[in-house]
């Protein structure tokens, strides 16, 4: 039997990556090019930027992805690539550079979205036991999803507005932090002994989050603050307000995915998206999980950002299921995760 060798192409946002991924459990490569300082000026991601940057830099990753460990082109058996959902003309660079290999190559293509490649990141570190539960959490989603079987998916809980990383991006840029607010907001939150301070904690129903109000009344706070002559709050200040914001935001995640869990009797919880790599997001998850019977799976921090690798562990799983798009395929911006599902 011949090995199963993937290349996949992960472009949705500002990250353009390849991982080539054997039989699905080898890692052979994971080239990650990222655009971050690129768009730092901007405050955010620039997606015409985003789109003109993955141009430029999708051969140059490729070309240095397939030239690692003298790889033998020929031994690729499929071509994976996220199809959505993203920013539309960031997809289009991905999916075009697909579609071309696959043809050119003559291997099937797989459509993989997006945010199933972050939750299978973290088969990287532990086998799935289904039924799972899976957390989301990033600068575009913050959902909470149900899977009974492989790649099959029930959105339980969302966010009603904001999600949590694109909140906190909104806090960091009003206490004058730098892009990308939520990395930045963990950094300066790191001292011992730092005080926080209540904050309201919205009333949503079920499963879902809200984050808008309360990044709101933090702005309405933050403006209000006393400035230095240069226009900037005490850095103590701005330390309070940073963690404070962590722990509010990410406690509102918490509560409803301990409740979830409990209430779906699930044999796991796995967490992914860029929110993440948070460092009290991935304390915090420990600690309430450490004496239960549901095991927590947290990705490795490699793992946590937009990769192609993540992709490729999905695609593996959808071979299995002999779920294949054609070369006509096209990218979805708004692609819904349930519709994956068997």
């Amino acid at each position: 039997m011949s090995d199963e060798i993937i290349l996949a192409i992960e472009s949705s946002c500002d990250e353009t990556a390849i991982a080539i991924l054997k039989n699905g459990k080898e890692l052979l490569v994971n080239s990650v090019n990222t655009q971050i300082q690129d768009h730092q000026r901007f405050g955010g991601v620039y997606p015409e930027l985003a789109s003109r940057l993955h141009l430029q830099n999708i051969t140059k990753v490729l070309s240095y992805s397939l030239s690692l460990k003298g790889f033998d082109v020929s031994s690729i058996t499929h071509v994976a690539v996220t199809g959505g959902p993203g920013l539309p003309g960031a997809l289009q660079i991905g999916v075009m550079a697909a579609k071309t290999i696959a043809q050119y190559l003559n291997v099937p293509l797989i459509s993989v979205h997006h945010l199933a490649g972050h939750i299978y990141a973290n088969e990287y570190i532990q086998d799935f036991h289904y039924p799972l539960l899976a957390l989301i959490a990033s600068g575009g989603n913050s959902e909470i999803v149900y899977l009974p079987s492989p790649m099959t998916f029930e959105i339980i809980g969302e966010t009603e507005d904001d999600a949590i990383g694109e909140a906190f991006d909104k806090v960091a840029r009003a206490l004058g932090l730098p892009y990308p607010g939520g990395v930045m907001i963990d950094k300066v939150s790191q001292d011992p002994g730092i005080e926080i301070f209540p904050l309201p904690k919205p009333k949503v129903s079920g499963y879902n989050l809200s984050y808008s109000g309360l990044k709101s009344h933090l702005v309405r706070m933050i403006e209000k603050e006393p400035r230095d002559e240069n226009g900037k709050i005490p850095e103590k200040r701005v330390k309070e307000y940073a963690r404070s914001t962590e722990v509010a935001f990410v406690n509102q995640l918490l509560d409803k995915l301990e409740k979830a869990a409990l209430e779906k009797g699930v044999k796991q919880v796995v967490i992914g998206g860029g929110v993440s790599a948070n460092s009290y997001l991935r304390a915090e998850a420990k600690r309430r999980f450490e004496n239960s019977e549901i095991e927590l799976v947290i990705p490795p921090l490699w793992c946590t950002t937009d990769n192609a690798a993540m992709i490729a562990k999905a695609a593996h799983h959808m071979i299995e299921l002999n779920r294949f798009a054609g070369l006509d395929m096209t990218s979805q911006p708004d692609r819904d995760l349930e519709e994956e599902s068997n």
